[in-house]
């Protein structure tokens, strides 16, 4: 199955969906480093926790609940509005709570993925709400 983002452009399956402050994909893995400063994670060891991370497993998760990518672990398309809708909630939560506290780079990267999100979501409930 290919995967293509909201202009029809193929995506690999190995990338998010999301564009990074840099302009470049989020990888889908948090293991895959999102920026050349970030070290890999050696073999069995966690992948480092940090906002970059963290923003970007959210907004995987939303792509995911939203029917975008499948889900990694049964590869099947698992749509859930309902869940998408509650991460991007969340990812505003944090958008407000951190407002003044963020890097540059954090700060575009969580409002452009909550932006893409958003988009999606809409685009997600007036296809589910058209008349088949």
């Amino acid at each position: 199955m290919d995967l293509h983002n909201r202009w029809g452009e193929k995506v690999s399956p190995e990338s998010s969906g999301l564009i990074g402050p840099d302009g470049k994909p989020i990888p889908v893995s948090c293991e895959e480093k999102p920026s050349q400063e970030q070290d890999p994670p050696e073999a069995g060891q966690e992948p480092q926790l940090d906002f970059f991370n963290y923003i970007a497993s959210l907004g995987f998760q939303a792509m995911i609940f939203l029917g975008e990518i499948p889900n990694p672990l049964t590869n099947q398309i698992d749509r859930n509005l309902k869940q998408a809708k509650f991460l991007i909630d969340t990812m505003t939560i944090i958008r407000e709570k951190t407002t003044g506290n963020l890097t540059k780079e954090e700060s575009e990267l969580l409002h452009g993925s909550i932006y893409e999100l958003q988009l999606r979501y809409v685009e997600a409930v007036k296809k589910e709400q058209a008349p088949s």
